[in-house]
């Protein structure tokens, strides 16, 4: 109920300031696990790709903010789950895991950290090695545009990217191999609009 609140609120936020629009929300599988793999450009981004599909989209979210008060459990209702910065976290790697295997959509930034200007970080192995353990749908999703008031905002969902040749691959290559596959994707969604 406050998910679906907040959502709708969200929508009607993004669509008025950033004029929000989306593309592909069809590749989005209305059923099982699936990871929205997305570059990263600003604080607004989670609620950018989360808000507009009809599923409940989950989020790592800095542990720092769950200790705020009020913040803490409004995101915890809004489907985040806290992550230790700058440390493997054994815990919100588990949790990832149980999501994606139980049927349910998480988004994730494979390059980590914002990237500044056009050009997109490098990715890391997290998002790779999650898509390949929990055997989810992975969609690689671009965020174009630069959050500027009334300037055209827009998320493009691309199609599922076909994980099978990397699982063939040997395990010390399969999650290079895949990341890099994840970010070509989603840098050639960043520029089809």
């Amino acid at each position: 109920m406050i998910y679906r609140f907040c959502r709708a609120v969200l929508r009607l936020i993004y669509k008025a300031l950033f004029r929000l629009e989306a593309k592909g929300l069809e590749n989005i599988p209305e059923e099982g696990g699936v990871l929205l793999c997305s570059n990263h450009i600003s604080l607004l981004d989670p609620p950018a790709i989360g808000i507009l599909p009809k599923r409940k989209v989950h989020f790592m979210a800095k542990k720092e903010l769950f200790d705020i008060f009020g913040l803490g459990w409004l995101i915890k209702e809004l489907g985040a789950f806290p992550v230790k910065r700058g440390a493997v976290s054994k815990e919100s790697i588990k949790t990832s895991l149980t999501l994606l295997r139980g049927g349910h959509v998480m988004g994730i930034f494979p390059e980590g950290s914002r990237a500044k200007g056009e050009d997109m970080g490098a990715g890391k192995k997290g998002a790779a090695t999650f898509a390949l353990r929990s055997d989810a749908a992975v969609i690689p999703v671009a965020i174009i545009g630069n959050y500027k008031l009334f300037r055209k905002m827009r998320v493009v969902y691309g199609e599922p990217i076909d994980m099978t040749e990397f699982k063939e691959a040997a395990k010390t290559e399969a999650a290079d191999l895949a990341t890099e596959a994840i970010m070509s994707r989603i840098a050639e969604l960043k520029k089809s609009v």
